[in-house]
């Protein structure tokens, strides 16, 4: 990579969800190296202050910390007016936040936390964000997905797995949404000057679904971890997606390993798209039509 491309985010603001180990903290270390101002959110105090250093180590800039547990609607408020107060502009937010829990739990909010943590977040601060993105122009959503898209569905009649529950169902339906949500995301934004891509980072070596493992996490993933991505390699498509100029205007699309790719027929429907994104702003309490 020549000295030009490593310094091209210079003058850029990031924010990166989730940063505090695994792809998220690769993808802000990658940013870092490109000269971004850089900003991370994690839950927990300890982890958040060594990713920083990590990150401001590796890429010699600012880093700034926000402290908030994204499964609580009331912490991404919160997480949004802080980022707001601070930043005059921000240039590209990277929806990196998730997780996987076998069993179901709820969240202060009384909503399950699959659900709530990989797709209702990232819905929630996109849209508090969306004004300062827009007046950042040209700037960029990036979420980040799966590969497990391709077998995901919305099922309205039970988005929150109460009538029937799986780990597995629950964080496909959730990476499914992530895909409907950006595509959305980018119809709305035709024409501010604001793209939003999702994309697939591979399968990586990183300690997801570590605190409520399911049967592929607690035996399989053993075997084949040694064939997994590292973090650094499942972050380069965020980063490529995050950075490249020659994706400054490319919006409502899908990645995997830095190329655009077809996602699931279903998540082409615009008709589901809109009357998910209407449920969505409901479940958090924004306008239908935001």
């Amino acid at each position: 990579m020549n000295q030009l491309r490593t310094r091209q985010m210079v003058g850029k603001t990031v924010l990166v969800t989730g940063a505090t180990g695994g792809i998220g903290k690769a993808t802000a270390v990658g940013l870092a190296k490109m000269g971004a101002h850089v900003a991370i959110t994690g839950r927990d105090a300890g982890r958040l202050g060594e990713a920083a250093r990590e990150i401001r180590a590796a890429g010699g800039g600012p880093v700034d910390t926000f402290l908030a547990d994204m499964s609580s609607q009331a912490e991404v408020r919160r997480l949004a007016g802080e980022v707001l107060g601070k930043y005059p502009r921000l240039d590209v937010l990277v929806n990196n936040v998730g997780g996987y829990w076998d069993s179901r739990h709820l969240t202060a909010d009384g909503l399950e936390r699959t659900f709530a943590v990989n797709y209702l977040a990232p819905f929630l601060l996109t849209n508090l964000l969306l004004e300062r993105l827009k007046a950042s122009a040209p700037a960029r959503v990036v979420t980040v997905s799966s590969n497990v898209q391709a077998v995901g569905r919305i099922d309205f009649d039970d988005l929150q797995g109460e009538q029937k529950y799986s780990g597995s169902r629950a964080y496909n339906q959730s990476k499914f949404a992530n895909i409907l949500f950006s595509y959305e995301l980018a119809r709305r934004l035709q024409g501010s000057g604001v793209t939003a891509n999702t994309l697939h980072p591979g399968v990586v070596n990183t300690g997801f679904g570590a605190g409520d493992p399911g049967t592929i996490q607690r035996i399989f993933v053993p075997f084949v971890r040694p064939l997994m991505k590292t973090p650094a390699k499942g972050a380069a498509t965020s980063i490529h997606v995050a950075s490249a100029p020659e994706l400054e205007q490319v919006t409502g699309r899908f990645f995997a390993n830095g190329r655009v790719r077809r996602s699931s027929a279903q998540s082409y429907d615009i008709a589901v798209a809109i009357r998910f994104w209407q449920v969505s702003a409901g479940l958090v309490g924004l306008p239908a039509s935001t």
